[in-house]
């Protein structure tokens, strides 16, 4: 059975959320399996556009034959930039489905699942030079440690940083097996949730996930329509965290109010849920990766 590239997720939220319309202009910051991309073109008629982004080279082989997208195969924090470069001044809604998709993760070679051995890769573009590999052979263990501490939320991020500099000396983790195997002793709870959590730090960090996502959501006020919306889909804390503060405050960092300095700050943007959506049971029952998602959605003010 072949499995699919990638199965959206919170579809009909997504698209519902984004308030798509005919004739508007949209921007999918990650393409992947152009589930979400697909909906979208069904809704913006003749004259829409579509956006889309995805710096993971496999992502190209899915674009349909139409001539409404504009793909451009880069990082979605050079957001833009790009729409500059395609003379598109500003869009109606943005849409970012964050994380990793079900074929990296199935595309056993790409060093990102716990499943497959393979090389210490982790890129999601194969041009860039930092991977996996790199990381965990040459990090100091206290970069080691602040990383599967901030990044991994590791309980013993400490431990675990100091084992993988400790057992390289003697020979190199060249592959996710090689890596596994040397750190099984310090396995904290159940084995296939703390590799989880260790590979996701790894990810993050190859690919500067978080960095990426701070960037885009900088550009999104300049990039917006009045009455434009964005919708991030978020797959854990970290994510989710950022994006909560940011279109609350429009600030990653929640500042301590002082009562006696009043501040007038006006926002770009305002909250269109307050709490975030989440798939329903029946969703989860199909695709389990729906299970961690969360969706949260602004609007240009």
């Amino acid at each position: 059975m072949v499995q699919p590239y990638h199965t959206p997720v919170l579809l009909k939220e997504t698209v519902d959320g984004l308030k798509v319309k005919p004739g508007g202009i949209y921007v999918d910051c990650t393409f992947g399996g152009g589930g979400h991309s697909k909906a979208i073109l069904e809704r913006i008629g003749n004259r829409g556009r579509l956006v889309a982004f995805d710096q993971d080279q496999d992502a190209q082989k899915n674009l349909p034959a139409d001539s409404r997208i504009i793909f451009i195969p880069q990082n979605f924090r050079h957001l833009q930039r790009f729409l500059r470069l395609h003379q598109v001044a500003a869009v109606d809604g943005i849409l970012a489905d964050l994380g990793v998709s079900s074929h990296q993760l199935n595309e056993g070679k790409r060093g990102f699942s716990t499943r497959f051995n393979a090389e210490m890769d982790m890129r999601m573009d194969q041009h860039q030079k930092l991977t996996a590999l790199e990381v965990v052979n040459t990090y100091t263990e206290p970069k080691l440690h602040k990383l599967f501490e901030q990044y991994g939320e590791v309980t013993n991020a400490k431990t675990l940083a100091k084992t993988i500099v400790s057992t390289r000396q003697s020979r190199p983790l060249k592959t996710t097996d090689e890596f596994q195997n040397a750190l099984r002793s310090v396995v904290k709870g159940n084995p296939e949730r703390y590799f989880a959590q260790v590979f996701q730090a790894l990810r993050i960090e190859v690919n500067d996930e978080l960095g990426a996502l701070k960037e885009m959501l900088l550009q999104v006020a300049d990039v917006l329509k009045p009455g434009g919306r964005i919708v991030v889909i978020t797959f854990h804390s970290l994510e989710d965290r950022l994006v909560k503060n940011f279109f609350r405050h429009e600030s990653f960092d929640v500042a301590e109010q002082n009562p006696f300095i009043n501040v007038e700050r006006v926002n770009k943007l305002k909250r269109i849920t307050k709490k975030p959506i989440t798939a329903s049971e029946e969703e989860v029952r199909s695709n389990s990766r729906a299970r961690s998602a969360k969706l949260r959605i602004a609007e240009k003010i």
